[in-house]
């Protein structure tokens, strides 16, 4: 018997706990679709920005979280703004888990 895939949003919930926890403040980014005077419209951040996005209070470094769960690849928009991401000073990674998240917001 296989085991379930866990959904991205519980991961994402799990990530902004853990990272608070580690004297990070962190947002989740909200993105979506509206279909409006006959046509969709689309809200929010551009197409590949990560899901979770935030900052240091040790240092006001900023940070990048793309979340994936066991099974989840990158987009090739993801994959446009990871290397856009890794040209500049910011903490950037893509995690599966609250652990791998706190990695990446301290810099491991």
């Amino acid at each position: 018997m296989t085991n379930p895939v866990t959904p991205e949003h519980q991961i994402q919930n799990e990530i902004r706990v853990a990272v608070s926890k580690h004297g990070c403040t962190c947002f989740r980014a909200n993105v979506g679709k509206v279909f409006i005077n006959g046509r969709y419209f689309d809200t929010g951040l551009p197409k590949g920005y990560p899901d979770l996005f935030g900052f240091r209070h040790s240092d006001g470094k900023i940070f990048f979280i793309e979340v994936k769960n066991e099974i989840g690849r990158l987009r090739p928009e993801q994959k446009t703004f990871r290397k856009f991401a890794k040209n500049y000073p910011v903490l950037y990674g893509v995690a599966r888990s609250a652990d791998d998240a706190v990695k990446i917001v301290s810099g491991d």
